[in-house]
């Protein structure tokens, strides 16, 4: 779900100044960043070395330690990105959301809120690139928490999870509970997680075709029901 959106003033200095260094060295950060998200996403924390994610990213080791410090301080990087790009992919859509709920909304205006806000969700986790490395390693974070738990739980779980319980309460006039929006948005958020991790077993009894639309539309169905 969409992440808090306060921004990190700290500046970073480049990391080349001169001869396109920069360009050619933020490349390779990026490439150790994706190759890191594979390798950890599907083997987790422990199985892997940072040798084997230098070479996966083809680079070597110091250049892995010259962005990243230590395996740990990699991972930690990778729930950064994970989290940045949840803001790329859906932050304005939430921004917005979050601007509506600060103002007099009515049902019907916190309803279709929801419903744009589970459409991107669905668009992100299910169509995006790079989408299923991501999956991968926030399950595992779930499931099995370790370094990056904290990240995922303060900048992308607990605030998503907010947002849209606070949308449902309002679009359901009331009649819902704080706590029973945030267990019907975790519920909804859920479906969409486990969609991304069986999309394989999916394909099998379904086909190949790209579900999102029908995705979206059920949930939609889901939030109209709750609205009533």
């Amino acid at each position: 779900m969409p992440p808090s959106t306060g921004k990190n003033t700290q500046k970073t200095a480049p990391i080349r100044s001169t001869d396109g260094g920069y360009r050619k060295g933020e490349e390779t950060r990026v490439r150790i960043l994706h190759a890191a998200l594979a390798a950890f996403g599907s083997k987790g924390f422990a199985a892997v070395t940072t040798r084997q994610i230098a070479e996966s990213a083809g680079t070597n080791l110091p250049g892995l330690t010259y962005y990243f410090g230590n395996k740990e301080g990699l991972y930690l990087a990778c729930a950064h990105e994970i989290v940045a790009s949840f803001r790329r992919g859906i932050g304005a859509v939430g921004e917005a959301a979050g601007g509506a709920l600060a103002r007099p909304l009515a049902r019907e205006d916190a309803a279709g809120h929801l419903k744009q806000l589970f459409a991107a969700l669905a668009h992100f986790l299910l169509s995006e690139a790079g989408a299923e490395d991501r999956a991968m390693f926030v399950q595992r974070e779930m499931t099995s928490p370790g370094p990056a738990f904290e990240i995922l739980y303060a900048d992308l779980w607990q605030p998503g999870i907010e947002l849209a319980a606070a949308l449902l309460e309002r679009a359901a006039g009331g009649r819902l509970s704080t706590t029973d929006s945030r267990v019907r948005a975790v519920m909804m958020i859920a479906s969409l997680t486990g969609f991304r991790s069986g999309q394989r077993v999916v394909a099998r009894t379904a086909g190949d075709d790209d579900h999102v639309a029908q995705i979206t539309a059920a949930l939609n169905e889901q939030i109209d029901a709750f609205c009533r």
